[in-house]
């Protein structure tokens, strides 16, 4: 009789730098949709095409995506996928730069829910990010795909020392934790392979962004010590806290007599902030949501500049975060995409507040006693 074969495994494995693919796609993703709205804005929204057709650009990322699957699909160089989520960030964001017409009867570019839906959808990924991101214990079956994945380079003759440092932990990790016999077997061939000696091994080579991040780490070492970083952390977030405030001043103003409310509803109207009393009070919404948040970041800041790191530090981070992710939302909704430079700065200073919490504090963020 013959021996049954074990069924096949189709648990989908994530790819070696997987994170590394979704952060460029997220780049080109959030550059394309900015670019493009400030390259339609300064040239006076051209169009390609004649009086009877109108190439938009939504098919120029639709043509970008189907290129992305196409070269994944055809070609099988390490390299692919760098250029695959190159095409694939770039065609999303045009593709998604256009969604006010696909959910219009009068395929609204402007319509004022297009930017809240596109930052949502960016937000989205970057949660993504943050999950593939995450260190995870990989099984015997992973860790063989991921040397497999580097045995590619030993192919396109790329194999650097630091690869084949990677290739052999890996390797190693199959070897001693996986159950499988032909797994191990076949692992403990490939190491035996990649520690030659007379492996070829090309000069080390660090990518472009790993040579960007080096250099602003040494940058940072030689003229951010930590009293330097907090303050300007705490500048940026009180002047963020300011801001923040000034829209609560008009709720405030709103509320004093009805000619104060006439005279804000047309200030907004005429600036093409709000359509209508609806629209108003989805502005003071904001407003009071801005606010709160601006309580919360002139706390962090005076925390900060009185010495007490870990509650300024955690209210900032807090204020930031919920800025960035909940009061963006009705921002892009009512100034559209120029609130993309402050939702930038916001990004900024909740980088390096996190930066500075890795540097300077250590141990979880709790409230100071």
């Amino acid at each position: 009789m013959m021996n049954a074969q074990p069924a096949g495994v189709k648990h989908p494995v994530q790819r070696n730098r997987a994170e590394f693919y979704v952060l460029i796609t997220l780049v080109c993703f959030g550059l394309s949709v900015a670019l493009t709205r400030l390259f339609l804005e300064l040239s006076g929204y051209p169009q390609i095409g004649n009086s009877e057709l109108h190439i938009a650009h939504v098919l120029w990322g639709g043509l970008l995506l189907f290129l992305a699957v196409l070269v994944l699909l055809l070609f099988a160089n390490p390299w692919v996928y760098s250029l695959g989520a190159v095409l694939g960030g770039v065609g999303v964001g045009l593709f998604m730069d256009e969604v006010g017409k696909f959910i219009t009867q009068s395929n609204d570019y402007f319509y004022p829910w297009a930017a809240p839906i596109i930052y949502t959808f960016f937000l989205l990924t970057v949660i993504l990010y943050i999950r593939v991101n995450r260190r995870q214990q990989h099984d015997p079956r992973t860790e063989m795909y991921h040397a497999l994945d580097l045995l590619a380079e030993v192919l396109d003759r790329d194999l650097e020392p630091s690869e084949q440092t990677q290739l052999v932990g890996h390797l190693n990790r199959v070897v001693k934790d996986s159950d499988n016999p032909d797994l191990s077997r076949l692992s403990a061939l490939l190491l035996d392979f990649v520690t030659e000696h007379d492996l070829r091994l090309a000069p080390e080579h660090p990518e472009a962004w790993q040579r960007v991040t080096r250099w602003l780490e040494s940058i940072e070492k030689r003229w951010l010590n930590r009293t330097q970083m907090k303050w300007g952390i705490a500048i940026g977030i009180g002047v963020l806290g300011v801001i923040s405030l000034l829209q609560l001043g008009v709720v405030v103003r709103i509320q004093q007599s009805p000619d104060a409310l006439s005279k804000v509803l047309l200030d907004l109207i005429s600036a093409g902030q709000v359509k209508g009393l609806q629209g108003a009070r989805w502005f003071a919404a904001y407003a009071s949501v801005q606010g709160s948040i601006g309580l919360l970041q002139l706390a962090s800041a005076v925390l900060l500049v009185t010495g007490r790191e870990r509650n300024g530090i955690s209210f900032g981070y807090l204020g930031l975060l919920i800025e960035l992710t909940a009061a963006n939302l009705l921002a892009f909704y009512f100034d559209q995409f120029s609130t993309i430079f402050f939702a930038v700065v916001q990004l900024a200073l909740l980088l390096a507040v996190i930066r500075y919490r890795e540097r300077f504090i250590s141990g979880p963020l709790e409230p100071e006693e």
